[in-house]
């Protein structure tokens, strides 16, 4: 089986993804980790104005198969966050790389990115 794999995205060993784009960076999970996780039914998201420490816990992601904890791939400050995700958690099966996204930082270390694995180091991973 083969999972999206966007290239303009960087991504952690524990599965989420970030884009950035100008001062602004989007998280959310991958397709492989919707797909392993099952059935999303609950999401846990920080507050915005929240900080974040790159590669901290930020949240809990729930399914009927398991409850993960989810960690930021950069630093920076929460300036949104998905409140659809609270009523339509499956969201995140549906379309992880966009309407199922989770938050957004803002002031993020781009030298951060250095840390993070591309789109192919990320493919070989699942392999």
């Amino acid at each position: 089986m083969s999972f999206e794999i966007p290239d303009d995205l960087y991504y952690l060993e524990t599965h989420e993804w970030i884009r950035v784009e100008d001062d602004t960076a989007r998280i959310g999970i991958t397709d492989f980790a919707q797909d392993e996780l099952g059935d999303v039914v609950f999401v846990e998201l920080p507050d915005e104005g929240d900080e974040l420490e790159q590669e901290a816990q930020f949240g809990v992601i729930e399914s009927i198969k398991a409850v993960s904890d989810l960690y930021a791939p950069l630093s920076g400050t929460v300036s949104a966050v998905n409140e659809e995700l609270f009523d339509a958690p499956e969201l995140v099966n549906e379309d992880p790389f966009g309407d199922g996204w989770m938050l957004e930082l803002e002031g993020v270390d781009e030298d951060e990115l250095d840390a993070l694995l591309t789109p192919e180091e990320y493919e070989e991973q699942i392999a």
